[in-house]
């Protein structure tokens, strides 16, 4: 039977940056994982190359039922700290919008200096290893694993959450907390797609594969950016960003080009040209489908055919408001199938946020994913698999 230091369970990137740091602190480490290679969200992200942190990332930036448990980690292990170390491989990278941060080149160096680094620091990783049994014996834990038996004094899990099934995504993290009488708070998919009822999804198919910008607000919240109508419903950025705040039968109000007075602009094109329809002049502004589904009425009880110099004021308010106040509550949500992240997880009261262990359990830690700590979408989440990781790592 084999004894560490620390045993690692998930080999993502809080994992794999825990390991590091432990095992720099002279520790002996070994971090396993079911999955045949490590990083693999890593891999997938930013369309392959790792939106790996965003230099905006704050404590507000985060959703939690104590918004305050991540200001610790995150000023202790800062984006600033973590681009340093991607300067420091020589990995170019460039930012793209709001602060998010992506690698020129593949997401497979940012995977390849965690690798490197934790085989320089003396990480033992072990892949294709499932865990088939954790029990606390004495001051230790005992676990049974698919290559047999091992120990450690510090057990630190990092599997993730439950998005992304396909990529081997489980439950176990709060199977561990749940068996420990660690508090597990509800979770549900975040960072996911909206979807919309059979009869909203046949008028608005021919809108599939369009995007806008937009501005989508609920529950108080609002983000800005890409929407993108989809067969199903709809996504983009902005969409992603308002899942994390919409609850099942909440409204969400969607604004169409916000930035753009949609009602003065129909009164100028009525005065300049009133022999025009609304469908021309919304298309100068909106993707024409779009501008087609709206003057057909959009689903307000009000169409916008004929000319618009035959329409009054409140018409063309009416017309405004289908462009920028439309309201709607989605059926659902596409689920962890494609949903980033997962909202909810191990309860941050049952944590020490400034070294990420259990209060319960001596040796016992959660990072990343699992932990009632979501980032927006943008890197966020990336930062605080950094931040939280590299806490566990100095005191594992």
């Amino acid at each position: 039977m084999q004894h560490y230091d620390v045993i690692i369970l998930g080999a993502g990137a809080a994992g794999m940056m825990c390991a590091i740091e432990a095992s720099r602190r002279g520790r002996k480490v070994l971090i396993i994982d079911h999955a045949k290679v490590p990083g693999e969200k890593i891999r997938i992200s930013g369309g392959g190359r790792c939106n790996f942190t965003n230099i905006h990332a704050q404590p507000g930036n985060f959703i939690s039922a104590n918004r305050h448990f991540c200001i610790s980690a995150l000023r202790r292990y800062t984006q600033y700290d973590f681009v340093e170390r991607i300067q420091a491989r020589g990995i170019a990278y460039h930012e793209k919008t709001l602060g998010q941060l992506f690698c020129d080149g593949s997401a497979r160096q940012v995977i390849d200096m965690l690798t490197d680094d934790m085989r320089d620091a003396g990480v033992e990783l072990s892949l294709g290893t499932t865990v088939e049994g954790v029990e606390r014996q004495g001051e230790a834990f005992l676990l049974q694993l698919s290559t047999g038996p091992a120990t450690c004094t510090s057990l630190v899990v990092a599997t993730g959450g439950k998005s992304i099934p396909k990529m081997g995504a489980t439950g176990l993290g709060y199977r561990i907390a749940e068996q420990f009488d660690i508090a597990v708070l509800p979770t549900r998919p975040a960072l996911v797609p909206l979807t919309f009822d059979e009869n909203l999804l046949q008028r608005l198919a021919p809108l599939a594969g369009i995007s806008a910008e937009a501005s989508i607000s609920c529950n108080g919240t609002a983000f800005e950016e890409a929407m993108l109508f989809t067969h199903r419903g709809v996504s983009g950025p902005s969409i992603l960003q308002i899942s994390s705040f919409w609850r099942e039968g909440d409204e969400i109000a969607i604004a169409l080009l916000p930035q753009t007075d949609i009602y003065a602009l129909l009164r100028q094109a009525r005065h300049e040209n009133g022999r025009q329809s609304v469908q021309t002049v919304l298309a100068q502004v909106l993707p024409k489908r779009l501008a087609q589904i709206i003057a057909q009425g959009h689903g307000q009880g009000q169409g916008a055919e004929g000319n618009i110099a035959d329409m009054g004021d409140a018409r063309l308010q009416t017309i405004a408001n289908a462009v920028q106040d439309w309201r709607i509550k989605p059926t659902g949500s596409e689920g962890y199938r494609t949903a980033e992240v997962t909202l909810g997880g191990v309860d941050t009261d049952e944590l020490h946020s400034k070294t990420m262990a259990t209060k319960q359990i001596p040796g016992l830690y959660f990072i990343g994913e699992v932990v009632d700590v979501t980032g927006w979408l943008g890197g966020y989440n990336f930062q605080w698999a950094w931040s939280s990781g590299w806490v566990a790592g100095q005191n594992a």
